[in-house]
């Protein structure tokens, strides 16, 4: 190999990438100093991408998980032919720039997800190869490999201290992920200093204790040591591969190997100082032709001629396997939709169920119409009552939908967001509603990039009973609520379920919270799809004009109509709203919502058993819960937080005559 351009294009990244981050005087120039190299091999000699056909289905996908290093991607995005320009790179971390301080995706080209808070990169790359293993043992035939790439991640020291890195490591050796390939930036420096100060334990033994393949690189500089690393972990059979790759930090710069260089950018001073070490002299945001060539010749059309061949391949696999072919076109386009509802299980009206099995049973129904949707639970289908269709995944199964994600909820919702991040599938995951703590992060990143991963919890109150405040959800609906891009559904019987569910397979543009109930509900005369997919409607109209009303949802609407029939004994004329997706809701028209809920009608009162804070948009009275649960079997909880028709019926009463 020529190492005189090599070693050219890597003093080029690293000085025009500490300018960048100089000039911005904002960014974390250690990262971009130190793996330099890492990313110079990566891109220029295995990295299959083609920045004419971006979302290329059979491409390499590459996360750079610690997002902090983003100068460093998008310096090789601007190289590998991607639209953005070298002023794009100069206005890093400005207002509206296509270079802002972490990765976005869907904003900037080429990126593949968006990282910044540490080891979710690693973790959601775990579904993005479980993703490429399904659809290849799928798709695949003899001596055609239609789906055939590798999830690649750059990851740090604070990538593999994060819990949900470890949960999804251990994860990806159990699955034998072996297209799955970790570069490690081992610089043994993190921002409060030495990373043994925080962490002293072998890498190396863990990951090899998790089933991966190990690969250490002792010189980071050495770009055929990477490069022959790499070859390795492509060749891995049955594992993923983790390089550890030793790097320093700031690499030729005056704080080099220091934690100051981490997150400070250099000062003009100290940026002369990084130039004259590394013997590199060019006017500032410039790079040598040559660097460009070397880079254009090297990724751009060496992506291209791999797509150019991969489209030869599909046209045989057209030719010999029409029906895959077009079967295949289906996912990659995401062409699937459920032609036929009268087939959907169905619940008599009176009968009771829990919405946790109505869930469950919907989901099982989908899957059976959508073959793209894969997924399952940390642990609790038996529970959650959610579960993928087509046996277990792994092993033997690679076409299998159902994950056995074990407790592993740190890494299952960011794992669910890799695979519909991949394209060509759609991933579920499915908890107790409490343990959404663990999951906030990926649901999160879900929202920002506004992916449609689903997220179906069950056991939606205190109404779990025995298990106690550790299990009894209080503040989660309003959490979850107040997040901007995702909808939030809590059903109120087996038909808002069956509602909810519908709209959140048809709905292709957001990520979906879907509660449910553990226990019992009855199923309502009252309840419909088309009030649902409203965000909230009438459920029971007074005979007189209403003068007031309640808003409620879940298990609590039934009570609150049982409230409003007793008032209207009383010639209390109050309307019931059911408002099972308050966000939705907020989508309506001002006509619509101010016909549900009239500006006239001003003595309201919202019943939810949750912590009442986001009622209060709705309503001036508020019956819900703001402490923690008590563990207690399930008949004693309603009298215990007065969710009962005596007590909610005296409270509106009271707040009636004020």
């Amino acid at each position: 190999m020529n190492n005189y351009i090599d070693d050219l294009c890597i003093k080029a990244l690293r000085v025009l990438g500490a300018e960048i981050i100089t000039k911005a005087k904002s960014g974390h120039p250690g990262i971009v100093l130190g793996a330099a190299p890492i990313a110079h091999t990566l891109f220029s000699r295995h990295l299959n991408i083609d920045s004419n056909d971006e979302k290329w289905f059979n491409r390499d996908r590459f996360i750079l998980s610690a997002g902090h290093g983003s100068v460093l991607l998008y310096m090789m995005l601007h190289f590998s032919g991607f639209e953005l320009t070298i002023k794009d790179l100069t206005e890093f971390r400005q207002k509206g720039s296509l270079t802002p301080g972490h990765p976005e995706y869907g904003h900037t080209a080429g990126v593949e997800m968006t990282t910044g808070p540490l080891g979710q990169g690693f973790a959601t790359a775990v579904g993005m190869a479980i993703a490429e293993s399904h659809l290849a043992a799928k798709f695949n035939k003899p001596n055609l490999d239609i789906v055939d790439h590798n999830t690649y991640v750059l990851c740090g020291d604070g990538d593999l201290q994060e819990g949900v890195a470890m949960e999804a490591a251990s994860l990806a050796g159990h699955l034998h992920l072996n297209k799955l390939i970790v570069l490690y930036d081992s610089n043994d420096i993190q921002l409060d200093g030495v990373v043994s100060l925080a962490n002293t334990e072998s890498i190396e033994n863990k990951f090899k204790a998790m089933n991966w393949n190990y690969i250490r690189v002792e010189d980071g500089n050495d770009v055929e040591e990477i490069d022959e690393a790499i070859k390795k972990a492509k060749n891995s059979r049955n594992q993923p591969t983790l390089i550890e790759v030793k790097t320093i930090i700031g690499y030729g710069a005056p704080t080099s190997g220091e934690s100051s260089v981490h997150g400070k950018p250099l000062s003009e001073d100290e940026l002369q100082i990084l130039k004259n070490n590394l013997g590199y002299h060019q006017m500032s945001f410039t790079v040598p032709q040559e660097v460009k060539e070397f880079y254009k010749n090297n990724i751009k059309e060496r992506g291209s001629q791999a797509n150019s061949n991969w489209n030869f391949i599909m046209a045989q696999f057209a030719k010999k396997y029409k029906e895959d072919y077009e079967f295949l076109n289906q996912y990659m386009f995401d062409d699937f939709k459920i032609e036929d509802y009268d087939d959907l299980p169905k619940f008599e009206v009176g009968s009771s169920v829990s919405t946790r099995n109505v869930m469950g049973k919907v989901m099982d129904w989908a899957s059976a119409k959508l073959p793209n949707l894969i997924g399952g639970s940390a642990d609790l289908s038996s529970s959650t009552m959610i579960k993928g269709a087509g046996g277990i995944y792994g092993g033997v199964n690679l076409m299998g939908r159902n994950i056995k994600f074990g407790v592993r909820e740190h890494a299952m919702g960011a794992i669910a967001n890799g695979i519909t991040l991949h394209g060509g599938l759609r991933g579920f995951c499915s908890g107790f509603f409490v343990f959404s703590d663990y999951m906030k992060p990926a649901i999160r990143l879900a929202a920002i990039m506004k992916l449609p991963t689903m997220f179906l919890f069950s056991h939606d109150s205190v109404c779990v009973g025995e298990d106690g405040p550790t299990h009894q959800p209080v503040e989660q609906l309003a959490m979850f609520r107040s997040m901007p891009n995702i909808r939030v559904f809590r059903p109120a019987d087996a038909k808002e379920m069956a509602s909810a569910m519908i709209l959140t397979l048809e709905n292709k543009e957001l990520p979906t919270i879907i509660v449910s109930t553990r226990q019992n509900l009855t199923v309502l005369d009252c309840t419909n799809l088309e009030g649902v997919s409203k965000g909230a409607y009438i459920a029971f109209e007074p005979k007189g004009t209403p003068d007031s009303l309640f808003v409620t949802c879940g298990s609590e609407l039934e009570l609150c109509i049982l409230v409003a029939k007793k008032l209207e004994k009383e010639n209390i004329f109050a309307r019931v709203v059911s408002m099972p997706s308050m966000d939705l809701f907020e989508s309506q028209s001002e006509e619509y919502k101010n016909k549900i809920l009239p500006k006239r009608i001003t003595k309201r009162m919202a019943v939810e058993m949750g912590a009442s804070m986001p009622w209060y948009k709705y309503a001036s009275v508020v019956h819900g819960i703001d402490e923690f649960g008590k563990s207690m079997p399930l008949k004693y909880i309603a009298e215990e937080y007065g969710f009962t028709v005596d007590v909610i019926y005296n409270e509106f009463l009271n707040s009636y005559k004020r």
